[in-house]
């Protein structure tokens, strides 16, 4: 039953072996989702994880199942809430918006911006996601040796994309802002929170004096936007912030000014790096594998013919569809998601005692050998309709899942297969790295290049 706790049966969950005094801390920092699966393939589905000297010595409880993750993320959900360090140092530098808000504040923004988020209302942006889509695979004609690095591209995609549909007209000041500030807010946000001990912010030590200067300068830039659309400077129109701006209830009334900068910022950290690892892991993985890149542009070409993808071809785009959910299978965008349970409760017959950090995570459930035969292959006919009616809900939840599931899924979605359909009508790909390094940030993080050998339609290489 929903909200109902059980310890009566639970047993002590097992401990993944560590270190003496020090327990799993240096696994856990040099390749923590490496941990987590040697956890799982170790000791099952509910594995204690300890990290930390004595006094400062952290316990996480990880949860690893399809049926544990359900448990946490909806139908016991208000027992594991955002309560942990990490959340609070994304809310210290991005805001109190809707990634990092609880209770009646969170009731409160998600009233606000659900009729923002409506099915119609987001396949409206299609014209934006293709026009930006446009302008980077005109920039490929240029690339040296043809030669792509896709992580970075899709990366700059999926940040302007989102940027245009925050900010309108307003989007070339924006994007320099954010793709300045952002690395050095997010480096910091990382560095704290998982560290055992932070010093204040307020100390004027040279990383805190960088971080607090990159925060001024992006929320000036959101703040100047914000002020000229309320006060009338700037005409409001169809824009996201136009319409949070003018977003009201009788209940909830409106955001305020910094109420609204919250919010713009979750979303551009929320909205640009998931999609853009999303973009780039499933052009990868189709340029190593040579006939699924094949079905994809043939079934976009039968599709479309030359014109521009709207919403409505999403369902006509099957295969592509599930080459973009494969993708997101091995290549999460948020690789872990942590909680804090409030009350003892039992998940997968192990006892999580109350107050312990919980982490649930995707990188693991998606390779979880219950649920996904040879889950190191790149298949996307695991997402066939039948395939996926014959899976527990939660062994696939790269967007989270129950009463705090990502409200942009529908938009990550749409700009995706948008982009993927035209780059790949545009452009061959084949593989220069196979070997791409990741480890987990506040999303999917990256270590190293990402290139592809690009070839226009006609087969000829671009230069």
């Amino acid at each position: 039953m929903a909200g109902e706790t059980h310890t009566e049966t639970g047993t002590e969950a097992p401990a993944l072996e560590g270190v003496p005094l020090l327990g799993s801390l240096f696994d856990l920092k040099s390749d923590s989702l490496g941990t987590y699966l040697r956890a799982q393939q170790r000791h099952g589905d509910v594995v204690r994880i300890t990290a930390g000297p004595p006094g400062l010595r952290a316990e996480l409880y990880c949860v690893f199942s399809a049926e544990g993750a359900q448990q946490v993320l909806a139908s016991e959900s208000a027992n594991f809430r955002k309560d942990n360090a990490f959340y609070q140092e994304v809310r210290d530098s991005f805001g109190n918006g809707l990634l990092t808000s609880q209770d009646e504040d969170y009731l409160r923004q998600r009233r606000l911006v659900q009729p923002l988020f409506t099915k119609r209302r987001v396949d409206g942006y299609a014209d934006a996601v293709a026009a930006e889509t446009r302008a980077v695979i005109a920039g490929w004609e240029q690339a040296p040796g043809g030669v792509v690095d896709v992580g970075e591209e899709m990366m700059r995609l999926a940040l302007r994309a989102v940027a245009r549909i925050l900010f309108g007209t307003d989007v070339e000041a924006t994007v320099d802002v954010v793709d300045r500030c952002f690395p050095v807010i997010t480096d910091y946000v990382l560095r704290r929170g998982y560290s055992p001990a932070n010093i204040p912010r307020t100390w004027p030590t040279p990383g805190n004096k960088r971080v607090a200067a990159a925060m001024d300068e992006l929320y000036t830039a959101c703040d100047k936007i914000i002020a000229e659309r309320r006060s009338g400077a700037a005409a409001r129109g169809e824009d996201l912030l136009s319409l949070l701006a003018a977003a009201t209830s009788s209940d909830d009334g409106e955001f305020d000014a910094a109420e609204l900068r919250d919010q713009v910022l979750i979303f551009l950290l929320a909205g640009h790096e998931t999609t853009a690892t999303s973009l780039a892991f499933s052009l990868h993985l189709l340029a190593r594998h040579p006939e699924q890149q094949a079905r994809a542009r043939e079934e976009i070409s039968r599709v479309l013919g030359d014109r521009t993808p709207q919403a409505a071809d999403l369902d006509r785009l099957p295969y592509l569809t599930q080459v973009l959910k494969e993708a997101m299978r091995l290549y999460p965008a948020a690789p872990v998601i942590g909680r804090s349970s409030v009350a003892a409760t039992e998940v997968g017959g192990r006892t999580i005692p109350a107050g312990s950090d919980v982490i649930l995570a995707p990188w693991v459930t998606h390779r979880h050998p219950r649920y996904w035969p040879d889950p190191d292959r790149f298949d996307p006919d695991r997402f066939t309709p039948e395939a996926e009616a014959g899976r527990p809900r939660y062994a696939w939840f790269p967007f989270g899942g129950g009463p705090r599931a990502c409200i942009g899924q529908h938009f990550s979605m749409l700009e995706s297969v948008i982009a993927l359909a035209m780059i790949l009508r545009a452009y061959e790909f084949e593989a220069v790295d196979t070997d791409i390094p990741v480890s987990a940030g506040i999303t999917l993080r990256v270590n190293g290049p990402t290139r592809c050998r690009v070839r226009g339609a006609t087969g000829e290489a671009v230069s």
